[in-house]
């Protein structure tokens, strides 16, 4: 399942310019630090943070599989209220990854906008942190993850697949498709290894902050990279 919100309902663009979020268009990862938030507010127990610590470990040396690691990573949600979560989520916008956002990203967006491009958020972070970037930025959509509520109340389960990896590509296969957009004028930025399948794919790859493995695969395949601060 996947989640696409059309945040501003404008006229056909003729191409769409597709951005990830964490570390690309923050200095921050909202995962963490919705997590780290939840913790300090006595949302979650010290143990769900250890595991939590520890799955980012596992991900960053590559120990786990990054789609069963950021599945077991929303499972201290399960039993929260849904809105208990959602004004978590909108203190750590306001609080922690709003004042991480780039200050290149803002002129990038205005670029598109005034070429007649539509600009959407691509990512793996959940839709109560994308539509708030999406909203504040002025930017057409978003395509994310989504958590399983039953009843008002957090099941600790994704809605669907987690937007990530090779997900994404499928993801984004679609939004294109639905919204009469080539692959070929797309655009996508992002920062990490695990967005390849698609930087590969579209037209237009922009590699933002690079990681170690996209840095090498930008240089091989002469993509663009910039360094936002």
């Amino acid at each position: 399942m996947e989640t696409i919100s059309s945040v501003n309902k404008r006229e056909s663009k003729s191409y769409i310019a597709f951005f990830d979020l964490d570390r690309t268009m923050i200095n921050s990862v909202s995962g963490m630090a919705l997590a780290k938030s939840a913790w300090k507010n006595g949302l979650m127990n010290y143990s769900d943070l250890a595991k939590a610590l520890l799955l980012s470990i596992s991900w960053s040396l590559g120990l786990m599989d990054p789609v069963k690691v950021m599945h077991e990573m929303v499972s201290w949600v399960n039993g929260l209220d849904e809105a208990v979560f959602k004004d978590i989520c909108g203190k750590v916008f306001n609080d922690i990854l709003l004042p991480s956002l780039y200050n290149d990203v803002q002129p990038e967006i205005e670029m598109h906008r005034k070429n007649n491009g539509k600009t959407v958020i691509l990512s793996s972070s959940v839709i109560q942190i994308c539509r708030q970037f999406a909203d504040h930025l002025g930017m057409d959509g978003v395509v994310c993850s989504e958590l399983e509520a039953v009843n008002g109340t957090m099941t600790g389960r994704a809605k669907g697949r987690l937007c990530f990896g090779p997900e994404k590509l499928v993801r984004l296969k679609d939004y294109c498709e639905k919204n009469n957009n080539t692959l070929s004028e797309a655009w996508y930025y992002a920062d990490a290894g695990s967005d390849i399948p698609v930087l590969e794919t579209i037209g237009n790859p922009v590699c933002v902050n690079p990681d170690k493995k996209l840095n090498k695969q930008a240089i091989a395949n002469n993509w663009k990279v910039c360094n936002w601060k």
